[in-house]
Order: C-alpha cells, then sequence, then structure tokens
C-alpha cells in the first residue's frame, strides 16, 4: 500500500527521467527541480520546479507539492536543506536519504572517516587542507597517490592518479586548494559494484554484484553479473550490507569497490542516489533500481532485485565529439543499435554533446556473457567507429 504518492526529485537529468518514467507504472506523482527546460525528466515529470540542484528557495516550492523528497545527485546545500527542516509550520519536511547520511556519504573525507570507525575496508587516507597536509601525506603514501576533492567529483572529474611531487602539485592547483583527501592507490584487478537498497523498516535488498568497466575514470560497461567468484559477491553483499546499516541509509545506494589480485576487497565510494552501475536493472531485474527507490520513498516493500536474464550488460553512449542541437541526435547510429536482439536503448534527449559526456545507454540481455559482451562490442563498434 502506497502511504504517500506525492514525490519530490531534487535534479531533473537522466536520472531523474527514468524515475519519472518508473513513477508512472507506479502511479506516483514525481515533481522535479530542474535547473533548465532542457534537463531529461522535464518532459515525462508530472511537475517540474525551476531551479538548480543547490537553490534551497526552489526546494522549498518543491517541498508544497511532496510528501517525500529524494534526490537525483549529491550536489545540494546541505546547511541550506537543514534550515527548510527546521522551519516552522505543522508539516515535516522529510528527506530520504536523510540528511544525517547525506553529510557523511557525500564527503569523501567522511564517508572515509565513516569506514575506518566501521571497520570497513577502504585504501588509507590522510585529510589534506594545505600544502603542508599535501606534502606529509605523499611521504607516507609514496607515489603513486590519488587526490580527491572532498565534494563535488564525478566521472573521474575532482579526482587525479598522481605520479609524482609535480604531478601532485598542479592537481591542487588546478583544484584550487578546495578541501580534499590523498589515498593510497590500489592495483586493482577489477572494478565491482553493487546496488543496496534500505527502506525505513530496516529491510534490505542488494542487487547483483556487477563488474563495471572505466574508460578515463567514467564508466563505459557494466557486466552482471560480475565474473567473479561467488566468495567475493557475498563479501561485497557482506560489505555493502554493513555499509546501509551503518548509516541508517534510507533509499538506494551505488557502492563501488576495487579488487585485486588477490582477492583483497576494498571500498572505493559510495553514492547516496541510483547509479549507473544499476542502469542494467531496468530491463535486466524484476525491479529497477528507479523503481525500487521510488518504492522506499513512497512507503512501500521493496521489490525482488532477481535478474530476469543469465546475463546483462550495460553499454554507456558517451559523446565522442563536440555537437549541439540536432547534430547530437546520432539517429542512424541509433537506429543500427537498436537492431541487435533482446538489445534495449536508452536515449536521454540531451541537447548538446561533448566528449565522455552520458548521452543514453543501452541494455544487452544475453544467455551468457560471451554473447552479450559480443554484442557489446559491435555496438561500441556502431557508436564509437572502427
Amino acid at each position: 500500500m502506497i502511504t504517500r504518492q506525492k514525490i519530490g526529485v531534487i535534479g531533473g537529468g537522466q536520472l531523474a527521467w527514468m524515475m519519472a518514467i518508473a513513477a508512472k507504472h507506479l502511479d506516483i506523482e514525481l515533481t522535479v527541480q530542474a535547473a533548465s527546460p532542457d534537463d531529461s525528466a522535464v518532459t515525462v515529470a508530472d511537475r517540474v520546479i525551476y531551479g538548480k540542484v543547490a537553490d534551497a528557495s526552489a526546494t522549498a516550492q518543491l517541498a508544497d507539492h511532496c510528501q517525500a523528497i529524494t534526490f537525483e545527485n549529491e550536489f545540494v546545500d546541505l546547511v541550506a536543506l537543514q534550515k527548510l527542516t527546521n522551519r516552522t509550520g505543522d508539516r515535516s519536511l522529510l528527506f530520504l536519504p536523510k540528511l544525517e547520511t547525506l553529510a557523511i556519504s557525500v564527503d569523501k573525507l567522511n564517508q572515509r572517516q565513516h569506514f575506518r570507525e566501521h571497520h570497513i575496508p577502504t585504501p588509507e587516507f590522510y585529510a589534506v587542507d594545505t600544502i603542508f597536509d599535501l606534502l606529509t601525506a605523499a611521504e607516507k603514501l609514496s607515489y603513486p597517490l590519488v587526490l580527491k576533492a572532498r565534494r563535488h567529483g564525478y566521472d573521474g572529474k575532482g579526482t587525479w592518479v598522481i605520479a609524482d611531487e609535480s604531478e601532485m602539485r598542479s592537481a591542487w592547483e588546478s583544484m584550487h586548494q578546495a578541501p580534499a583527501i590523498t589515498e593510497a592507490f590500489i592495483p586493482f584487478e577489477r572494478e565491482l559494484a553493487v546496488i543496496a537498497a534500505r527502506s525505513e523498516s530496516g529491510e534490505i535488498a542488494i542487487y547483483p554484484v556487477v563488474e563495471t568497466l572505466q574508460t578515463n575514470q567514467v564508466c563505459r560497461r557494466t557486466i552482471a553479473p560480475a565474473r567473479v567468484d561467488s566468495t567475493i559477491s557475498k563479501k561485497v553483499e557482506t560489505i555493502a550490507q554493513q555499509i546501509v546499516t551503518t548509516l541508517d541509509a534510507i533509499g538506494i545506494f551505488g557502492i563501488e569497490f576495487f579488487l585485486t589480485a588477490e582477492g583483497e576487497i576494498s571500498v572505493n565510494e559510495i553514492a547516496p542516489r541510483t547509479h549507473n552501475s544499476g542502469h542494467y536493472t531496468i530491463e535486466g531485474c524484476k525491479t529497477s533500481q528507479f523503481e525500487q527507490l521510488l518504492r522506499v520513498v513512497s512507503g512501500q516493500p521493496l521489490g525482488s532485485v532477481l535478474m530476469v536474464a543469465p546475463v546483462a550488460v550495460m553499454v554507456n553512449l558517451l559523446g565522442f565529439e563536440k555537437t549541439l542541437g540536432v547534430d547530437a541526435d546520432y539517429l542512424e547510429k541509433r537506429k543500427a543499435i537498436a537492431s541487435f536482439p533482446n538489445t534495449h536503448i536508452h536515449w536521454y534527449g540531451k541537447k548538446s554533446s561533448s566528449v565522455g559526456r552520458k548521452l543514453g545507454h543501452v541494455t544487452i540481455l544475453a544467455d551468457s556473457h560471451d554473447t552479450a559482451i559480443d554484442i557489446s562490442d559491435r555496438i561500441e563498434s556502431i557508436w564509437y567507429g572502427n
């Protein structure tokens, strides 16, 4: 039984777009806070409030139409949102995930400190506020090391793999000496990820562990299930459950992991929202991550996370050139990709393309990893050219 039928989303991009499509199947009224009429979700949402993600005054307008508010991304102004929850009135403002959870998960230093406090495996790390902190951390970690902005990093933005002191100083200057962390570089064999859902009652559902393939720190493919031993998958699932429990998390969380050749697992990052690594769930699982988030926020029981095919592979359609308007539509390429059997294409309708920008994705369902990966190779050949 739905206890909340009016849900708000801060953000109007492709994640909110896919959430708005799922909302129609659940008979939920979805209002989005979009930065622009060009945002993907504007055409499918039931109502649109215009304002950038960090615009708390727009969020206040959003709240007038909603029983609960969730998030498309984590670039929100937490201080301003907290003030909204403290405003006088007889109606409480419900954010899911809770702001207390976001305060930990949106800040990479807070994430790492939480992991260390709860004995969750994570790379060695140090807080960086000054050049002295940076040089001291480099001495302790040795090169290569990783430098990350504490907030607002995604798809490789705000993250640098550093080979020497010269690169480190240059990266530090390029990020305008913003609060950061340095951490040990993990020589991983594979990158894994999992989507975890947790309801207000504490019910938890863990989706299949997947393998992600990255290009320039942007996810290019997701392979579900991951091609790893079952003992590895069970370790990942156990850690994911520990993370959402210790965070008292309510919502959907994308969790990224490193796997070394020795079988050691460590947590890379968490995202307090639907996640690129979970796009395959739209066709690949009985309940998509987008429907699952709406189930949590509306107060419904969690849906099944079982896969509906032995294998699903998601291929991101990333921008490979700068184009505007109709030139960013790539209609002929999309028609060719859609002709493959058991292949589902999602096009986000963005008005411009740039190198590495996520323009859409394709999900392939298959009976084996080999078949799905072969089709994925052919799709990428069409999209990027030979």
